[in-house]
């Protein structure tokens, strides 16, 4: 008996040993899986970020500045992932905790571009902060990679102009542009790799708390994290709880229904002279006429009593730059004694009207409403970015007018710019007037709407005719 109770105990001791070494292959193999998608990221980082970061330490200023609040970035996301690795999803409140650093840098980033919109590398600054949004790929399902791809073209509408800007000046800037949109490249990369269909979760670690957030600098106030997923949907087939009105009506509903032809019993015989379309004298004498429901609306917000805010109003030259910004209802605004090498900056500009004269290098207007635009010559172009209801009358010459995100732009052309490329993108009510020979114009709109074939080589696109 005793040698058999000693064998017993070893044996015991042995299955305590083989449960010991497999829960701990279990657990190595969950961690390990998460520790291969943020070993991969460490290669990103390592990768084109730290080029991006390195280039962007050479340019300095503000340039520099901007990628030390981008590696701010970088970091908070590689210990979400992290955090992701080891942990299960948490539910949607706890989720947004720990992406609320993350939000929050990333807001950084964006208000550093807006609160330097005079400077030297303001398409740099634009490029980054309009493409920065990409990193909130951790909270997008089923598939964040097009979400990236979306902000990568976004960022190359400000890139393509830093390449022209310094394509015969600078390679660093050039090598710059290379770098920072291969980042985003390499993260579609990744993500198609890891998280094709969304954030990996571990599977075998505890549920994710929200102390696992790293604070993060900020110097404000923090904003808002960005939304979880959304709530499940109801399920319209449970069984209603006792006392449900909603059910209640439902049921004496269907019970109605259920009667068949004896459904229409209990109505009311309306007789010829209650008739609307026999006595049409009801119509305008208001009678025993109910009138039936209303068409449906969309209920329109009220309109809010504070006025929107704005800054200080500029008309000033600062180095090569004409500032023109936050004007009002200001009407007859000049530039004058213009040079060659200097270029115009319109923001925020409402109800107004500018004349810019001479020759400049370039003329941009951003972000205002009703603002009427009167210039001789422009060497390079005249771009219209985040607009309505713009006009813009050509005097002398110009080779390139773009308009970008604009609702409303009239383009009177004068007889010298006839030649005039116009490039349009997510605009709509475009219109060319065109000079005639009595010095009338006439009026030509821009197609808005495009047809796209497949010809068996390669797409083909065509406007389509406007009709009307």
């Amino acid at each position: 008996m005793a040698e058999l109770a000693s064998l017993v105990q070893r044996l015991e001791v042995a299955v305590s040993r083989l449960e010991a070494v497999s829960g701990a292959g279990v657990a190595s193999a969950g961690s390990g899986a998460g520790a291969v998608f943020v070993e991969a990221y460490n290669s990103l980082l390592s990768g084109p970020v730290e080029e991006y970061l390195s280039l962007s330490q050479q340019i300095g200023g503000d340039v520099q500045k901007q990628a030390e609040m981008m590696k701010r970035v970088f970091s908070c996301q590689k210990q979400f992932l992290i955090t992701a690795s080891s942990s299960q999803k948490p539910s949607d409140a706890v989720l947004s905790t720990l992406l609320a650093p993350l939000s929050s840098v990333i807001q950084q980033v964006q208000s550093f571009r807006e609160q330097n919109r005079s400077s030297t590398f303001f398409n740099h600054l634009s490029a980054v902060s309009e493409s920065v949004p990409a990193l909130g790929w951790v909270a997008i399902a089923p598939k964040p990679g097009p979400y990236v791809k979306e902000m990568q073209d976004a960022a190359m509408f400000y890139t393509n102009r830093v390449l022209k800007d310094y394509k015969e000046k600078d390679k660093k800037h050039v090598d710059w542009v290379k770098s920072y949109l291969s980042i985003w490249t390499e993260l579609q990369n990744y993500i198609k790799q890891h998280h094709t269909t969304g954030l990996c979760w571990s599977k075998t670690g505890p549920v994710a708390s929200g102390s696992s957030a790293a604070p993060a600098r900020s110097a404000g106030g923090a904003p808002p994290p960005p939304p979880g997923p959304p709530p499940p949907q109801v399920d319209l087939d449970q069984s209603p709880a006792a006392g449900d009105s909603g059910a209640t009506s439902r049921n004496a509903l269907f019970a109605s229904i259920n009667k068949g032809s004896d459904i229409t019993k209990g109505l009311k015989h309306v007789s010829d002279d209650q008739k609307t379309h026999k006595n049409p004298a009801l119509k305008t004498h208001g009678g025993p006429v109910c009138s039936g429901p209303k068409p449906f609306s969309i209920p329109q917000p009220a309109a809010s009593s504070a006025p929107s805010r704005m800054g200080p109003r500029v008309l000033e030259l600062e180095g090569k730059k004409w500032r023109v910004e936050n004007q009002d209802g200001a009407q007859g605004l000049v530039i004058s004694d213009t040079e060659l090498k200097q270029v115009v900056y319109a923001f925020k500009c409402n109800n107004s009207t500018l004349q810019v004269k001479g020759k400049i290098n370039s003329i941009t207007i951003d972000n205002c409403k009703k603002l009427g635009l009167v210039f001789d010559d422009v060497v390079g172009i005249v771009e219209v970015i985040n607009c309505k209801d713009i006009k813009l009358q050509v005097m002398g010459k110009v080779p390139t007018i773009s308009i970008n995100k604009t609702d409303g732009c009239h383009v009177y052309l004068s007889a010298a710019s006839l030649d005039c490329e116009i490039v349009s993108a997510k605009s709509s009510e475009m219109n060319v007037l065109v000079p005639g020979a009595g010095g009338d114009f006439t009026e030509l709109p821009v197609p808005e709407q495009f047809k796209t074939v497949w010809d068996g080589k390669k797409l083909v696109t065509t406007a389509t005719e406007i009709a009307g």
